[in-house]
């Protein structure tokens, strides 16, 4: 065989079987690539963030978005979402009234593509989404918070809702809940669930059904009028 023709030596290279050595580098080069996108995609950011305080990031699904939107709806006040990730929460409670609505997210590529759904939906002039460690924006002025954090971290959020959100705040927590607060309703089922929390103010705190905090079992759902569940 000629070994200047291309044509030939492409048809030898496909007949040949690759070795164990070969296979191994290809195996090691896929997950370069895999860990490279991770880091690129995902991971910047976190190196300035302890890592006890790190949250990967899982999107909510629709599910989910309707869950907590069933829970502030109607509400006044200013809505945050801490760990916004590809903003689809704050561009939804948005869209149903809650206004303004912020989402603050420490990885820049997951800020860039909440900024393109915004703008596709024709509200990038209307949300705001900031490139902010959650750890470090000021709550005092925000009304409405939902979040979708790891359980590792949320006994150290509740230190920080406890001591910057007004009176008459609510929290909703998706996936799981708060782990020393009570609940004022709950929605959902399984990874579904949603979790909300009022911070107290004068007298007792109520839910969006009417009824009292102490009435509302933590394990049960509780439907809010108007919406399914």
């Amino acid at each position: 065989m000629d070994h200047d023709d291309p044509a030939e030596a492409l048809t030898a290279l496909r007949e040949r079987r690759p070795g164990l050595l070969e296979l191994l580098q290809a195996a090691a080069g896929s997950g370069l690539a895999a860990y490279t996108v991770w880091a690129l995609l995902l991971q910047p950011g976190f190196r300035r963030v302890p890592l006890r305080l790190q949250v990967p990031y899982v999107g909510a699904s629709a599910r989910q978005v309707e869950h907590v939107l069933s829970l502030l709806r109607g509400r006044p006040g200013k809505m945050v979402d801490l760990g916004s990730g590809d903003g689809r929460i704050v561009l939804a409670a948005h869209q149903c009234g809650l206004r303004p609505a912020v989402g603050y997210e420490l990885n820049p590529w997951l800020v860039g593509l909440a900024r393109l759904h915004a703008w596709r939906a024709g509200c990038s002039g209307s949300v705001c989404y900031h490139r902010k460690d959650l750890w470090k924006v000021s709550l005092r002025d925000c009304h409405n918070v939902s979040v979708f954090l790891a359980p590792s971290v949320l006994p150290l959020l509740e230190d920080k809702l406890q001591g910057e959100l007004p009176a008459g705040a609510r929290v909703v927590s998706g996936r799981f809940p708060l782990p020393t607060w009570q609940p004022v309703a709950v929605v959902g089922e399984g990874l579904d669930r949603v979790w909300a929390y009022d911070v107290p103010g004068p007298g007792p705190a109520v839910s969006s059904c009417g009824v009292s905090t102490k009435a509302i079992p933590e394990s049960s759902s509780t439907s809010i009028p108007g919406t399914r569940v």
